[in-house]
This record gives C-alpha cells, structure tokens and sequence, in this order.
C-alpha cells in the first residue's frame, strides 16, 4: 500500500496515473462518497497493483515464470506452495510485482535492509547461485515481507442491527471484541447487557468475544463502589460466580476488567482482586486482561493512575489494554487525541515493567472538534475520520499534519462566524501507530471504539499485520 498526501490541483486522474492504479480501486479502499472533491492535506490509501494468473491446462511454474519474467523460486515463496509439482488448471497464483534494479555501490546486504526483507529470501526468489557477482542495473524481485502476527481487540457500546453489521464488515480484523460493559454492583450481582446476537456475528466472524466488567455506576466509573467490592471478600466470590455463569451462558472467551478511578488506597486491594480473578477463572480456561490507563511512571499522581500498579498487572493478568487515548478530552482544549509522543513515554515506562507481548496499546477511532478560542468545559463534538474530512472539504479548509503527535488537524469558521479546531486520524497517523506497535514488539492494538467509520485503518492494519485468530 502507498500513502499519498493530496498537493494543490491533484485529481483522482493524476494520483492514479502516478500509481499506476485504477482510480475506482482508490475510491473503494477509502470508502469515497465524493471523489470529485479532495482537500489540501487530504491522505489517502493507494492499493498496490496486484498480478495473479489463473493456471491453465498444460501449464507448469516454469512456464509461468519465463511468461512474467520472474523465477520459479519467486512463484513458490510467494504462494507458499509446498509441492511445485501439485499445480492444478483454475489455481491461482500471484505474481511477484516488486522489483529492485541493483544501483552503484549497492549490495544484496543493503538492499535487504532498505526493503527490511531477509537476505536468504532475496537470494532464494531471484536464485542467485553467487551473492557476490551481482551488477549494476540488475533486476531483483523483492519478496514480500513476513507480516507479525498480533492480536486485535475492539470495544464496541451498541448492539443492535447496525452494531452487527459492522461486525461482519471488519470481523476478518479482529481477534477479540469487547461488549461495553457489564457493571459489577456492589452486592456481587452484574447489570446485565443484551448483546446475544452482536456475539453470535462475532463467533461466525472467528472473532472471540471478552466480557469487560467495569465499576461503572450511574454514567460514571465509581471509586466507592470498586471499594466496596475490594473490602468484602463474600461479594468478590458472589460477583465471580454470577460472571462465570454469564460467561459460560454466552460463550466468553476471557474478561477484561475495566476498573477505573480508583482510590489510591485501594491499589493492593486491586491487585489481590486480580489474583482471585484469576485464580477463579483460569481452570476454566478463561484468560483474565485489565485496562489501564497511560502512565509515565509508577509514582503518577491522579485518581486515574495511582491505584493501576503496571509491573503487578504484568505479572497477573495475561495481557493489558493501555488506555494511550483521551489526551484530546471532549471537555478539554483542542489536541491530539492519541499523539504519538505522549504514546512513546507511556510505551517506555509500559515495557520496561510489562512483558512486551503482553501489551494492547490502545488507538481511538474517532475524530473531535473544538470550538476556538476554549472555554473551559465546553464539549468537543466527537465523530468519525471519515466526518471530518468531510467537514474539511466543506469549509474549505488545509488540513495539516503535526509531526510531534503524528497527527493531522485542521481549523474551519463556520456559517456563524465561529472558529473551530479539528483533531483525527488519517491514513498517516494509522501507519505511525503501526509502525511503533512493530518498533515496540508489542501483543497487538486495541480500538476505542466501533461505530466510527474510518477504513483506511483497516486496510492498513491487514496491510501491515496478520491477525491472530483463536477460534
């Protein structure tokens, strides 16, 4: 996949023609109700020209390869094919589309480190009997890169028709879902969530589905329930039972437990909560994750972090969530909602504390805008990626991009004379995030939340990943 940025007179003609693509496959990839109108700053996802040949009767791999000028090896490493001699009329094979023309001064080391491919597998596809005569002006077919292999989760708030319906589209994305949420009470019973039908699209999807409890109580997370909860030892054995008959009636997977605001005081109560979670629900398979929020330190102050002890969570549950989104509060003033260098910091703390392979850095899917100047307590309006170039198509704005925080933005007047300012996501910020979750080595990524329409991510995503599937 390419990422091209829109420049002053582009059209869909010209970014095709550049590309070598057809402009309806731009379109399609990026979801474009109107591709007659780009804005300056504008990303979009260009797909790479794919090739594939249909075998025909008669035909072997040599065949093949002398017709497309690429070698037998290059056929076979491509498709992963196990016994060249097994090839059947009506396979179909993909082409090899990468070429590298071997410059002055140039060597197959460095050119495996310019593509990030392995050596072996250059010299294997182009079948060069001596890696030390090459020439320049020498035509290599680069392989494709081994995707990691990561897990993808997904909170999602609604579960109606619409809900299911995303399900289906994006389902091949994901590893988990998460239904939000299950509220524990603090008699030990759960409010109950009816999401029956969202978790039979997702298991037809291979998607497995997580219960998320949270101390969420009246539109809030509650600091004195999750107390209550931590100090009585009879409702922690009471809620787990009512949770593992929930989870064995609707077919769960794991919990994830989302327990936010809690009282400082309350830190080693949490953590010894975790254990009997987990010591609970492990015979029966279940795996046992936590949400936590973005911490610079172990010794952050806030009602939000002090009671999320990081290196305990690490060695207790069987992975974490890291809330790394919010920094654009909807009541706060205009920023970058996910900015990539705040994501660093919490990162280097995280992993210093937490195995790597334990940990779902977090990605918010959605956009916010601001009216400017700030008031304090005034309320961004919060919707999709897709919106909000809409929005800067409509204004006639240039949408920018802040090389600190990875993100774009843009600032528009509306039809009252106000000003605002809009923070999002784009095709670039995605690939940033991908890009640390490759640097970080890390399990995989998280999305806060469904509903919000932004499928370059997910283009991308299969682009650089292959998604774990456990069911």
């Amino acid at each position: 996949m390419y990422i091209h940025v829109v420049q002053p007179g582009d059209t869909l003609w010209r970014i095709s023609q550049k590309y070598g693509v057809a402009i309806d496959q731009i379109i399609a990839v990026n979801e474009m109700t109107n591709p007659n109108l780009l804005v300056v700053g504008q990303s979009l996802v260009v797909p790479t020209a794919a090739r594939y040949h249909i075998i025909q009767l008669g035909e072997t791999l040599w065949s093949v390869a002398q017709r497309y000028g690429v070698t037998v090896e290059a056929l076979i490493f491509e498709n992963q094919i196990k016994n060249p001699n097994l090839i059947y009329p009506g396979q179909r094979l993909k082409i090899p589309s990468n070429f590298h023309f071997i410059q002055v001064g140039e060597t197959l080391w460095s050119i495996s480190v310019k593509y990030g491919v392995p050596l072996k597998d250059i010299i294997l596809v182009n079948n060069i009997a001596n890696p030390s005569q090459i020439f320049p002006g020498q035509r290599l077919i680069i392989p494709e890169q081994v995707k990691p292999l990561i897990e993808v989760n997904a909170y999602i708030t609604t579960f109606d028709q619409n809900a299911q319906q995303i399900i289906r589209k994006i389902g091949s994305h994901l590893t988990y879902i998460s239904p939000f949420s299950y509220q524990a009470r603090a008699d030990g019973t759960v409010r109950m969530i009816n999401e029956t039908g969202l978790l039979n699209i997702a298991r037809a999807s291979s998607v497995s589905p997580l219960m998320i409890l949270t101390n969420f109580s009246e539109g809030e997370f509650s600091s004195d329930l999750a107390h209550e909860i931590f100090q009585n030892v009879d409702i922690q054995n009471k809620l787990l039972d009512n949770i593992i008959q929930i989870m064995q009636q609707k077919g769960y997977r794991g919990l994830n437990i989302d327990f936010e605001y809690l009282y400082q005081q309350d830190r080693e109560n949490y953590n010894a909560f975790l254990r009997r979670v987990v010591n609970r629900l492990h015979p029966y398979g279940y795996t046992v994750s936590t949400a936590i929020a973005p911490k610079y330190s172990a010794d952050q102050k806030g009602l939000l972090y002090e009671a999320h002890d990081y290196p305990a969570h690490g060695r207790i549950a069987d992975f974490v969530v890291l809330m790394t989104y919010e920094w654009g509060y909807r009541l706060g003033p205009p920023r970058s909602i996910s900015p990539l260098n705040e994501i660093k910091r919490v990162l280097d703390y995280a992993v210093s504390v937490i195995p790597r392979k334990k940990i779902l850095m977090g990605f918010q899917l959605y956009a916010r805008d601001w009216r400017i100047p700030h008031v304090q307590g005034q309320e961004a309006e919060t919707f999709s990626p897709q919106e909000a170039v809409a929005r800067a198509i409509k204004y006639g704005a240039t949408i920018q991009y802040d090389p600190i925080s990875a993100s774009p933005f843009f600032r528009y007047t509306d039809e009252q004379g106000r000003r605002h300012e809009v923070w999002f996501e784009d095709a670039r910020s995605a690939q940033a995030k991908f890009d640390t979750i490759k640097d970080y080595n890390l399990l995989g990524v998280s999305y806060w939340v469904l509903g919000y329409p932004f499928p370059q991510n997910w283009v991308l995503l299969e682009d650089n990943f292959k998604i774990q599937k456990l069911i």
